[in-house]
């Protein structure tokens, strides 16, 4: 059993541990909400700006819900910034520590509650009783929401410190005080530390365990932009080739057409696993089998079949984004059936909502990062849904999609060196294995946002450099159908999270896990039954149809 201590997170040479009192307080009675100020906290370089005890209700236990900042300074850019976090601290606590690790460009500190990810909204850290840290990333995504507009959340990036506090530096700071918090006001350290998060918050997963590999014990990651910079230089990709179909990118692809190519893919793939059920559970296999162009509409047609410029355009879409020579600049995509997801469409085609001029979330939140985050020397954009768009229909990908490793002048780290893990290209993550750490990392195979692909190459060198088993300290669960972190036609509720910690606290390697559908997903096939289930299994197993009750994962074994 491993138990991180004070002291050890301590030795993490950062920020934060600088800022920590040298004077370690004793064994003591647990502290109350009230007692609670920037003084009797204790820690050196944390001002408390409010603090509330929290009534039990029907999802949260009682709790001591405590808002403070730290790292103050004004940056390049004139503005004012902070690591602003929120640590909440249940009355009946379990003894143990998550770290909410947020999605986005994040920017506000979303309530620390520790969602345990997949579909279902109702599992939270702090309902079973962990203490719980969430923070803003070190900066403000709205405080330039007058001048910026939409492109206000990512302004940030004009500051070169505010890009590596985002990338790493807030998790550096932030792990020790939330460490000598718990110590300060529970009289005791966390037996155990957990990270978690989706999406961007899988990336912060990812750059902590190589970062900060002796400070957590376990991480769940979700769908990680774990190359985010490439993946942006995607979103330019995806808005060109879109545009070269309609002008207005919001009718570029139907949901008709979304769904042709869904049934194309069942069509070619839907039996690999042993059973026709509208869902492919063999991507690999699939990927091998499927070929677009034997979908395509032939001269003269136009009925149930693929418009050939639509299928030319999601052909070069999937290949994913080049540079002049050729050589990717990120990754290639799976064909999976949960193209028809809806989620699909909200970041790649449209997404309804009027402030965006109805533009996707890559044309809105994708190309303000692009533009100001993620390439050097940053591109200051107005917040116009017409000036978003046009950034990205106006990038030279094939010349200018190297910026993304790019430094120049004050901007000394580029994007891919603050954002990124340190040993990404390579991975081993050596102080987080040589100490005993798990991680758990799950995937939506028709994720429209990272690539599921991205994500397994990543895992296949990590397991070279382990010889075949690296599964002994991180398991790969693909989610077949599921789009950006959940739903779309998928079984897209599953608790990852107590299987972490049944791994990490008695060792019990994590196998086959029971997904259903989430409450609230109405995205299922409609030859689906409502409770259908499915058995996810650690890459690069399959589940496989054994027989019986088609609707039942008992009727499946990872193989």
């Amino acid at each position: 059993m491993r138990r991180i201590s004070a002291s050890r997170s301590l030795g993490v040479t950062t920020l934060g541990a600088a800022l920590l009192s040298l004077a370690s307080q004793g064994a003591s009675a647990q502290m109350s909400c009230e007692q609670i100020s920037t003084e009797t906290l204790g820690v050196i370089g944390v001002e408390v700006t409010s603090k509330r005890a929290v009534a039990e209700s029907e999802t949260l236990p009682a709790h001591c819900e405590i808002n403070a900042l730290t790292a103050q300074r004004v940056g390049e850019d004139g503005w004012d910034y902070a690591v602003n976090f929120q640590i909440n601290l249940p009355d009946d606590w379990n003894g143990d520590f998550v770290h909410q690790f947020n999605g986005g460009n994040d920017g506000s500190v979303n309530p620390a509650t520790g969602p345990l990810l997949s579909g279902n909204r109702e599992r939270t850290a702090l309902g079973r009783g962990y203490a719980v840290l969430s923070s803003d990333a070190g900066h403000n995504g709205s405080a330039q929401n007058a001048e910026a507009g939409l492109a206000a959340g990512s302004r940030f990036g004009l500051d070169p410190e505010a890009r590596s506090f985002y990338g790493y530096k807030t998790v550096e700071v932030l792990t020790p005080i939330a460490k000598q918090i718990i110590h300060n006001f529970y009289g005791d350290d966390p037996r155990y530390s957990y990270g978690v998060g989706c999406s961007n918050g899988g990336r912060h997963g990812m750059v902590t365990a190589s970062r900060l590999g002796d400070a957590y014990d376990g991480f769940l990651v979700g769908a990680p932009g774990f190359n985010l910079p490439k993946a942006a230089v995607q979103h330019a990709l995806d808005v060109q080739q879109l545009s070269s179909l309609n002008s207005d990118i919001q009718k570029s692809l139907t949901d008709e057409d979304r769904l042709l190519v869904a049934s194309a893919v069942l069509h070619a793939c839907d039996a690999l696993d042993g059973l026709e059920d509208s869902l492919v559970s063999d991507t690999a296999a699939c990927q091998a089998t499927f070929d677009i162009d034997n979908y395509v509409c032939p001269e003269g047609q136009t009925d149930a079949c693929i418009a050939p410029e639509k299928a030319e355009v999601l052909k070069t879409i999937h290949a994913g984004p080049m540079d002049r020579k050729g050589n990717p600049l990120y990754s290639d995509w799976a064909w999976d059936s949960g193209i028809a997801g809806s989620d699909w469409r909200f970041w790649k085609i449209s997404s309804g909502i009027p402030p965006w001029g109805g533009n996707p979330l890559i044309a809105v939140m994708g190309s303000s990062s692009l533009a100001q985050v993620f390439t050097t020397p940053p591109t200051k954009v107005d917040g116009t849904p017409e000036e978003l768009i046009n950034f990205l229909l106006d990038f030279d990908i094939a010349n200018d999609g190297d910026q993304i490793y790019a430094r120049r002048g004050k901007f000394h780290e580029s994007a891919m060196a603050f954002m990124t893990p340190p040993d990404a290209k390579n991975p081993k993550m050596k102080k987080f294995e040589r100490g005993g750490g798990k991680m758990i990392i799950f995937h939506g195979v028709a994720d429209p946002v990272f690539s599921y692909n991205d994500t397994v190459n990543w895992y296949n060198r990590l397991d070279e450099n382990y010889r075949g088993e690296a599964d002994k300290f991180v398991k790969l669960y693909p989610v077949p159908g599921m789009n950006h972190c959940a739903g779309g036609p998928a079984t897209d509720d599953f608790d990852l999270f107590s299987k972490l910690v049944d791994w990490v606290e008695s060792g019990n390697e994590p196998q086959a896990v029971t997904a259903s559908i989430a409450a609230g997903n109405g995205e299922r096939f409609s030859d689906w039954s409502e409770d259908r289930t499915r058995k996810l299994c650690p890459y690069p197993q399959v589940a496989r149809y054994q027989g019986g009750d088609p609707e039942s994962a008992e009727s499946f074994s990872c193989e």
